[in-house]
């Protein structure tokens, strides 16, 4: 039927995500780095989200599309598995990614370039602050809790640490403390946690965060096999030990 439709002009969308957040229908999704209609039948053509753009990409059209299909909208929005979090930005919305692992000839380490740019990041978001105990990639998952700093200084943490795991990333010098225990008490009552690693530098202001894991473990009554790694602030392992809670 012929009738009025969000169009997006691609040159124009520079990827904020706003209009995303001004569709209530759940129309649109931020692909590869532009704003895209993801069914004609979610948009209802009214443009509300036309308001919420800063470089005019949006405008309402009259062009041949399948009618709007309210039911349809309201079960997409219900069974979006990419919800976007409270605090409202685009990119905290949870995603996973497909990874390329790495082979490694016997006895023999592997080479950065070797890598060809691939990431062993499984999932988005990666901020301790910004993952929510529901998030369906920390379902049985192996942990990995980095202190910021150290995803700067060790050379091959894609290589060596991330891949396999479910990364966590924050500052317990700089962040609460107290959210991050209550974070991953959720966590660890709800995601059947396998293991978890803690990465953290030899600088004072790291050491609380094995403590605020193990703190979570016990506000959640649970003993899961834990492993912490030392780096030094060039980057090198200084120690690494397991234990149990």
């Amino acid at each position: 039927m012929l009738r009025k439709i969000i169009e997006i002009d691609e040159e124009l969308c520079n990827g904020c995500g706003k209009c995303v957040l001004g569709c209530a229908e759940g129309a649109l999704r931020i692909i590869d780095g532009k704003a895209r209609v993801v069914s004609d039948t979610y948009c209802d053509g009214l443009g509300a989200c036309i308001g919420e753009c800063p470089t005019g990409a949006l405008r309402i059209i009259e062009r041949e599309a399948a009618p709007f299909d309210e039911t349809a909208a309201e079960r997409h929005l219900a069974e979006k598995e990419l919800p976007i979090l409270p605090c409202g930005c685009p990119s905290t919305q949870i995603q996973t990614f497909e990874t390329v692992s790495v082979c490694r000839a016997e006895n023999r380490p592997v080479d950065i370039g070797e890598m060809g740019g691939e990431s062993s990041l499984t999932h988005w978001p990666v901020q301790i602050r910004l993952i929510p105990a529901s998030a369906p990639f920390l379902k049985g998952a192996d942990l990995l809790v980095l202190a910021d700093c150290s995803a700067v200084a060790f050379p091959t943490l894609h290589r060596d640490l991330i891949e396999g795991k479910v990364v966590m990333m924050g500052c317990p010098k700089f962040d609460d403390v107290r959210d991050y225990i209550g974070k991953f008490a959720d966590i660890f009552r709800t995601a059947d946690i396998k293991s978890v690693t803690t990465v953290v530098m030899e600088v004072p202001c790291c050491a609380g965060l094995p403590m605020v894991v193990k703190k979570g473990m016990e506000a959640a009554d649970k003993e899961i096999p834990m492993e912490e790694v030392l780096l030094s602030t060039r980057g090198k392992i200084l120690k690494r030990s397991q234990k149990i809670r």
